[in-house]
């Protein structure tokens, strides 16, 4: 008893320390975890998922995640919960261990966990496949959104390139004027495991005519057949529509089959039309001249194009030692629909014999051009008649007087 007395006030000592110290730690971890609710905000919720981004290989039938609601609030929270983007033919959901949900209950402070499970098509092929995962509280308050990219791997051997048909051109833009015909050259590269036939639709500005051909053929097709993994040229005709103004004009050509489509955007670009017009205010082609005397004669000049011609020029033909001007010497420009007068001034040589002849003008602008012929007759001079009215009256005189001189003897 005497020897236990030391023993026993150690044990009575040690238990009080140890309950000193478990109440006083439970007491810092009470005042810890109410520190952490006082910082707490009122309301904060936020979604992740656990592999935004994954790669599988082709053959697996399903993906899955983890996607994990972390309330950092006071107060709980319901969240619902869906799938609102995902690619054709793939199948995808939100789950518990069991169930299918649209929504979760998270308490304040507290993480809780779904799955989100996809499915692949049998037919799926190798590329990238996009998937987006919404959530939102029920008063809308807070709403989150995670992308999911899940790419399927081609197997060993086996091309990455996707099934389906190519509509590439080497030219897809063609500048002209508005009074051509624009021809393009597709190439329709078919990568479907059969043969196909596939049909051809163009839609292009009101009024434009646009027919398909088959390549270095004038006949026109509305579809084609192509064998599996083959490819084969086709060329689309363009006509503007009459008049059509000077600018840019898309094309739009697609290719169809059952089983695959694809597009090529082209583009027109239209210069305009070139064109003139000339001729002379009454319509008359003929002028009376003299030897070595000028003689005028107006021509007209009118674009009947849509776009402007510029720098006209003029060219005559006319018989040797003539001499022909024009006034002014030559155009700048004419706008579409615009007119300008022209002065020709005619010189026939000194020594011209009385007659027609022929004088023509070249009217050229800088993408079209026009001839006038003027018929030209040269009139012997005035003083040449009254010296031909003076000899005739001397010759009359002349034999008047020889007459009475025979009279009288």
């Amino acid at each position: 008893m005497f020897c236990a007395k030391p023993v026993h006030r150690f044990f009575i000592i040690s238990l009080m320390a140890f309950m000193l110290i478990f109440f006083r730690s439970t007491d810092v971890a009470s005042a810890i975890e109410t520190g952490e609710a006082v910082k707490r905000p009122a309301r904060l919720i936020t979604m992740a998922v656990e592999y935004p981004g994954v790669k599988i290989a082709k053959g697996e039938e399903q993906v899955s995640m983890d996607i994990i609601f972390h309330n950092k609030g006071k107060s709980d929270e319901n969240v619902s919960i869906r799938v609102d983007a995902m690619p054709d033919g793939w199948s995808a959901r939100i789950k518990t261990y069991r169930y299918s949900v649209t929504g979760v209950h998270v308490p304040s402070g507290k993480d809780k966990s779904l799955t989100f499970e996809a499915d692949l098509p049998k037919d799926v092929t190798p590329g990238d496949y996009q998937f987006r995962i919404s959530a939102s509280t029920l008063d809308g308050r807070f709403k989150m959104s995670q992308p999911v990219t899940i790419t399927v791997m081609a197997e060993e051997g086996e091309s990455k390139e996707p099934k389906g048909v190519r509509l590439t051109t080497s030219y897809p833009v063609i500048r002209g004027p508005s009074d051509a015909t624009f021809e393009f050259s597709l190439e329709v590269d078919s990568k479907l495991d059969e043969d196909a036939i596939f049909d051809l639709a163009a839609t292009g500005p009101q009024g434009w005519v646009i027919n398909f051909k088959p390549a270095y053929e004038t006949k026109f097709i509305s579809s084609l057949r192509i064998k599996s993994k083959q490819s084969t040229s086709v060329a689309v005709e363009v006509k503007p529509a009459t008049g059509a103004a000077a600018g840019e004009y898309p094309i739009n050509v697609r290719v169809s089959s059952s089983n695959a489509n694809a597009e090529a955007k082209l583009m027109v670009i239209l210069t305009g039309t070139y064109g003139i017009e000339v001729g002379t205010p009454d319509g008359l082609l003929s002028l009376d001249a003299k030897q070595g005397k000028p003689s005028n004669v107006s021509f007209y000049i009118k674009n009947t194009g849509s776009a402007i011609n510029n720098n006209i020029k003029f060219m005559s033909f006319k018989p040797e030692n003539w001499k022909v001007e024009f006034r002014p010497e030559k155009i700048d420009s004419i706008e579409p629909g615009g007119l300008t007068q022209v002065e020709m001034i005619i010189t026939p040589y000194n020594d011209a014999l009385v007659g027609d002849y022929s004088v023509a003008v070249n009217v050229e602008g800088e993408k079209a051009a026009k001839s006038l012929e003027f018929r030209t007759t040269v009139k012997a001079s005035s003083a040449w008649g009254w010296l031909g009215i003076g000899i005739i009256v001397v010759v009359i005189a002349g034999l008047f007087g020889l007459f009475r001189w025979i009279g009288r003897r």
